[in-house]
Order: C-alpha cells, then structure tokens, then sequence
C-alpha cells in the first residue's frame, strides 16, 4: 500500500501540486470572510434543558445582556458643572445609531400624576441645563427622594452610573463596533475635561474588548508560530530551502483551516482562534520527520529518487497514525455537545489531517525538484549531548528498570495528592490580567453597585393576569428582598419596583409612598399607567408577559465564579420554593450569569467522557496497528501518567479546572500518543525486518528515533510556549501546561515505555520457556 502511495505521489507531481494550489486559493477566497464572534461563548449544547429555558427566556423578555455601563465617583458629580457635563454625554450617547435608551442621574424621568387626563406623564430630569446651585440641589433632591433610582443609577457614596442600552438588532453584530468606539471617546473626553476617573462595563463591552484581543492575538500567535518553527528548522537543518518550503507548506494548511471555519458557518473565538497556530506547531514535525528520513537516505547511496520513495513508504505510515491519535484528541471534543468544543474539535481534527496530506505530498515533491543536498557524514552526532543523554537513557531502561517504576510510583502518587486539591471554578473575565482596564473597571461597578453580570428570574404565574394579583405581588416582593440581601446581587429591577414608583407618583412623588399598592390604589395606578401611552406602558412591557401571566425580576451581580453562584443557587432554590411554592408558580434563575456556570460544569462532566473516548479510539487504533493486546495496553501508560502530573500541577500551583484549562488533557493526549507512536512504529519495523533481540532493537530505537522524538517535542514545547504571551490567563496556562505535559510525556516514552517493552518481551520468553517445560514434562510422563 505505502510502495503504491509512494509510486503515485511522484508519477503525479504535477497534478498534486496544481490540486492543491487550486484548493488552496478557494480557501483564501473563503477566508477573506472570517468574522468575529460578538456573542458570548455557547458551552452548552442547544438541547441542554438550562440552554432551552434562557433561550425562552429571552424570547419573551428580550436580551439580558444588552446593557453597557458608565461609572464614575466623585464628591462632585452633583455640582452644576460635572452634573452639566454627564447629562451631555448621556444626550449624546443617546443621539447615537443603534442606542435604543440611556438612563442616568443626568438623564432620568420623573413620573407625574395628571389628575385631568388620569394618567402618569414622564418629565425629564433635567430639562436643560443647569444654571444654579438652587437649580442643582432641587434635582438632588428629587433623586434622592426616589427610592427607585438609589442603586440603579447613582449611590449615596458619590458614585453614579450611566446604563446604555443597545438595539438588539446590532447587539451581537460588528456593527456594534465603531458605536462602542464612540462611547469611549467620548468618554474618555469627558474624563479629560473633569479629571474624573470613568469606568466602562457591561456584557456588550466586555464581549467586544475581549473579541478585540482575540483578533490581535490570532495574528500575534501565527506569527510567532511561523518565527519559533523557522528558528527550529534553521537550527536542525542549516539550509534555506529546509525552512521555507516546510513554512509554506504548513502556511497553505493555516489558509485551509480559516477557509474551513468559514465554510462551516463558525466566526472566530477564543478557541478557534488557536487553530491556525496550532497547525503550523503540529504541522511541522511531518516536515522534519520527512526530511531527517530523507537525509539519512540519501547518505546511503545519493540515490534522491530512492531516498524519496523510501522516505514516503517509511514516514507515511508513522505520520498517519501519530497525526490521527493529535486529531482524535480534537476530534472527541465534537461529541460533547458544546457548540463551542464541537467548532474547535471538528475544524481542528479535519485540518490537522488535511496539513498531513498536504507534508506527505508536497515536501517530496518539492524537494524531488530541488539539487540533492551535499551532506556530511553524522559522524559528529555520537559525539553529542543529546547522543550521550539517550545513551545513558538506554542503560538506565536495560539495567535498571526497577527504577523507573518506582520513579513511576511516586510521582504518580504525589500528583495523586494534588488532583484531589483541584478547584473547579471558572469567572467570567478570569482569563484576564489582574491588571486589565476591563477587570478593574468591573470591580469599580461590583464595589459600588453589586456588579452588572445579569441574574434574571422569570415567575409563571400560571394564571391570565395572575401577576398583577396583590398576593402574588406580596409574595414576589418578598423572594425579591431576600435574594437582594445577598451580598452578591443588587437590588432587583421588577414590576414591583414599577408599582412602587408608580405609587408614589399617585401621592405626588411622596417617597413614603413608595411601596406596593392595596387593591384599590393598584386598579388606579394600572388605569393610570394604562392611559400614560407607549411611554409608560415601557414601564412594565419589558417585565410582563402580554398575557400578564409571567413576569421577569432582574438582578445585577458580582462576577463570582461559577462555584460560589452554584452554591448560592443551590441555596436559593428551597428559599424561593417556600415563598412562590411549587404547586402555584413556576419560577427559573436564568441570564448570562447562570448559562455560564451550567456551562462550566458542563464542560467538566464531559472532560472525563472526552478523556475516556480518546483512550478507547486511541488503544483501538494501536491494536490495530500493532496487532497485540500487550503493546496497546503498556503503550497507555506512558501517556496517562502525564496527565496525571499535569493535574497534580494544577491542584498544587491553584489552577482552577474551568472552559480554558479543561481543553488541555484531550489535547495533551492527543499528542503526546504521537511519541509513543513514533517510538513503537520504528521498533515494530525492526522487528520485522531485522533478526535482532528486543534488547538491541529496544537501544537502537531509543538512540535514533529518541533524536526525533525530542526534536518534536522540542518545537511542540516551544510552540506551545508561545501562547505564554496571551493576554488570556487560560490560554497563557493553556500553552504553559501542554508545553509541560509534552516534555512530561517525552521522558515517559523513552524511559517507561522501553522499560515495559523489554518486560512484556521477558514475559513472552518465560512463557515460551515454561510452555517448553510443560511440554517436555508431559513427553516424559506419557514415556
């Protein structure tokens, strides 16, 4: 099979290279279209029952996410000036395309009762501006005497906010770019005029900056990709032409795997936004395998026709199998149901093997045009460091194995101790630096009004109606006071807090009114906000159900990691049941806030079942291979005591298992199976051809093949050092931890898996012996 691939990749040299040539141009015409993801990361699968009920949620009640926030404090945001200045900001905010509303101490409303026409009006506060001290202490007053607006838009400890509200039509669109870019300039000149610290947040802000990043990052880590595996290729080769066909190749791989997203319909995130570096680092090693096998050929005989055929027959089969257990390990990320996992497994699983075919055909076809090398003799590399590290490697597995596996032991026990200290907690914007703008603007915003990451509860009432009956308002008034006693959440935004406003306004903005309406205030106020228009009918539309039967209650709160929040909704369930009882209401805790924590526990529950198919399609795939149950089953080791230490390292060093870090043991086992392949193919074919011992065939495999088995794990170390210069906590640990577990994994295949090699070879002959024994026993018996 590998003779007749090798056959037609050079009888075809021509048609190969225009085919992918012609493929490769389709895909940069696709990829000119690669678009950013504006939304929020889609762990959870669509048919997850958390999933189906914030997706319900929003299409009765709209976006939860869709509110942008200005913050600044001062002892002066109430004198004229500074007050004059925030208002025109929040008016030229609003006078933006695709704002929809701004809410502000310098742009608020106050209800009015019109006793003539039986209606509430809406009077903005201020009308023009300011002129007086006087003028500015009436509206103080104002704010200050409606309960409604403390914590929602100012504090009485100096601090005020601006909420901005977009229109759901851009909210999750490029659109909303230039718009938010707007915002900040302005911002950022009114902080200049005032010298007022502004702080800016809010899902829509968050998202954006953090797509930006991405952007930059994606260009920053391809390139420093390419630079780290040109420096690598000029170091093992010493040639032009060694590091820039190989770059090309793997090049034309990026341009397939971006052409490969668009064709699927998906945008860039922060995963898939790791794909086109990650082809150029796995990649690589096809191309330096490909050409070390070509060298040493070549220094047979000088025969490049034969080096290249030899090369292809050899190399094939060990860059296919050792680039389908790398894929596999993306691949099982597919079946985890995660929209985002499936997007980043499917693209990078189909374009890792794309990129091999692309090595395995190309580089020999290039280099079959290319003058055959002058190469010295290797007489230099016994001489060597790596030579005599590996020499020592062997003596170390040959007489003194007992060592490794109580080496083995140990670590796997004291990484035992560290996997049982991991914390599984994943925040919002935890990947961030602690330093970053967005993180310490966030906490301005959590210290000052409790957060702005949604908490939304949806009551049914299961009644036409039933939300505006007084006891079901009671009752939903008081599930609101205890969630907002938590120091967790803000006070709650509900048609209750309508009502109460509502009702003062009745009583002439009394603020001792300020509380729910009895059953006859309520017929009025309804009557009255009724016949108040399209204005304050908005009051209560975004909040009620049109049959009036469900209502929602929004809460704002701190970013406190999906463990704390799992907790305090475990908590809150029985306390919410024992007001709004089961057996009368339907009540869900649902937003942004919670979909993101039922996706970290999502993501954690299917890392295991990932985990486990990757084992079993790997294993199956080495017994097919190797035909030998015993070779699949000592060939696991090697690459599950890694993780085990990668694990230990993330409970000992406090690295939370959370959507960034979860990916690195599906990945880490994909790759590092590659060594143990690369290892066990090589020793497998000099079983087969040669009439050596397991012991000869065992120390040659270790001091020649262990060269480019280190060689690779060095580019895999160094490229996936790379990621380090992330921005993004989880993918600086991310490149940290794979760089870890592949050196990890590396010093296990040519230590541990020689080692179990030689004792399954030693099982064999005492069977083999004892069965002899046996045999010659029964011989004698029967004589």
């Amino acid at each position: 099979m590998w003779v007749k691939l090798s056959r037609f990749i050079l009888q075809n040299r021509i048609s190969i290279i225009v085919f992918f040539l012609l493929g490769t141009v389709f895909m940069a015409f696709q990829a000119k279209n690669v678009k950013l993801s504006y939304t929020g990361s889609k762990i959870l699968p669509i048919t997850d029952s958390a999933f189906i009920k914030y997706n319900n949620f929003k299409k009765t009640f709209g976006e939860d996410g869709s509110v942008m926030v200005i913050g600044i404090k001062s002892p002066e945001i109430f004198k004229k000036d500074i007050y004059n200045r925030w208002s025109q900001l929040s008016n030229e905010i609003q006078k933006l395309k695709g704002i929809k509303a701004v809410l502000s101490s310098a742009k608020i409303f106050q209800l009015e009762k019109d006793t003539i026409g039986q209606k509430f009006v809406l009077k903005p506060i201020p009308g023009s501006p300011v002129t007086t001290d006087a003028e500015m202490d009436s509206i103080k007053n104002i704010l200050y005497n409606t309960p409604f607006f403390e914590g929602l838009v100012y504090n009485k400890q100096n601090a005020t906010l601006m909420a901005i509200t977009f229109d759901t039509k851009i909210l999750n669109t490029a659109e909303r770019n230039p718009i938010l870019k707007q915002i900040e300039d302005k911002a950022k000149a009114f902080q200049d005029k005032t010298k007022i610290q502004v702080h800016i947040s809010g899902l829509p802000y968050i998202r954006t900056a953090v797509s930006k990043l991405v952007s930059n990052e994606f260009v920053l880590f391809l390139g420093l990709s390419i630079l780290v595996s040109a420096i690598i290729l000029l170091i093992f080769f010493r040639k032009f032409y060694a590091v820039f066909f190989p770059i090309l190749v793997v090049v034309m791989g990026v341009v397939w795997s971006v052409g490969t997203l668009v064709l699927f319909g998906f945008e860039l995130t922060i995963l898939t936004g790791l794909i086109p570096p990650l082809i150029v680092i796995i990649g690589i090693p096809n191309s330096i395998l490909l050409l070390n096998k070509y060298q040493n050929e070549l220094r047979k005989d000088g025969d490049k026709q034969r080096a290249l055929s030899v090369t292809i027959e050899r190399i094939a089969v060990t860059t296919l199998i050792a680039n389908i257990t790398a894929a596999i390990g993306f691949g099982v990320l597919y079946f985890t149901g995660s929209e985002l996992l499936m997007q980043f497994g499917s693209v990078a699983s189909i374009n890792v093997m794309i990129t091999w075919l692309m090595c395995l055909c190309l580089i020999p076809i290039i280099f079959s045009y290319l003058p055959a090398p002058k190469l010295k003799a290797q007489t230099h590399v016994e001489a060597g460091f790596l030579h005599k590290l590996l020499v020592k490697t062997d003596n170390l597995v040959q007489q003194k194995s007992s060592l490794i596996y109580i080496g083995t032991a140990v670590i796997s026990i004291v990484a035992f101790i560290g996997v049982m200290k991991i914390n599984v907690n994943g925040y919002v914007v935890d990947d961030l630096p602690k330093n970053s703008k967005i993180l310490t603007d966030l906490k301005f915003f959590e210290k000052n009004f409790e957060g702005i990451l949604p908490l939304e509860v949806s009551v049914n009432t299961r009644k036409k109606n039933g939300v505006f009956n007084l006891t079901n308002l009671k009752r939903m008034e008081k599930m609101e006071k205890m969630i907002s006693e938590y120091p967790e959440f803000s006070r709650s935004i509900s048609v209750n807090m309508g009502l109460k406003y509502a009702t003062q306004a009745f009583y002439n903005n009394d603020s001792t009114f300020f509380r729910l309406p009895d059953n006859m205030e309520k017929n009025f106020i309804l009557a009255y906000i009724a016949s108040g228009g399209k204005g304050n009918a908005s009051l209560l539309t975004n909040f009620v159900s049109k049959d009036n039967q469900s209502t929602r209650i929004s809460f704002q709160m701190a970013d406190v990691g999906s463990k704390r929040l799992d907790a305090i909704m475990a908590e809150l369930k029985p306390r919410i049941d024992s007001i709004l009882t089961p057996d009368k209401f339907d009540v869900e805790l649902t937003g942004s806030s919670v979909i993101f924590s039922k996706g970290t526990d999502y993501m954690l529950k299917h890392l295991f079942e990932s985990i486990g198919l990757a084992i079993v399609l790997i294993s199956l795939l080495r017994l097919a291979q190797f035909k030998s149950l015993g070779i699949m089953l000592i060939s696991l080791l090697p690459n599950i005591v890694p993780l085990i230490i990668t694990a230990g390292i993330m409970g000992y060093f406090g690295i939370s298992l959370k959507p960034s870090t979860i990916l690195i043991f599906t990945i880490a086992f994909g790759l590092a199976s590659d060594q143990t392949i690369y290892f066990l193919t090589r020793y497998q074919q000099e079983l087969n051809l040669t009439n050596f011992g397991v012991p000869k065939i065992v120390t040659d495999t270790i001091t020649e093949t262990g060269v480019s088995m280190t060689h690779i794990a060095l580019i895999l170390f160094f490229g996936f050092g790379i990621f380090t210069a992330s921005t993004f906590g989880g993918t600086v640990v991310l490149g940290l931890l794979l760089s870890i577990t592949l050196f990890v994994a590396l010093i296990f295949n040519l230590t541990l898996l020689p080692a179990l090699v030689l004792w399954l070879d030693k099982k064999k002959v005492r069977k083999m012996i004892s069965d002899e024994e046996s045999a010659k026993n029964a011989g004698e018996f029967d004589h």
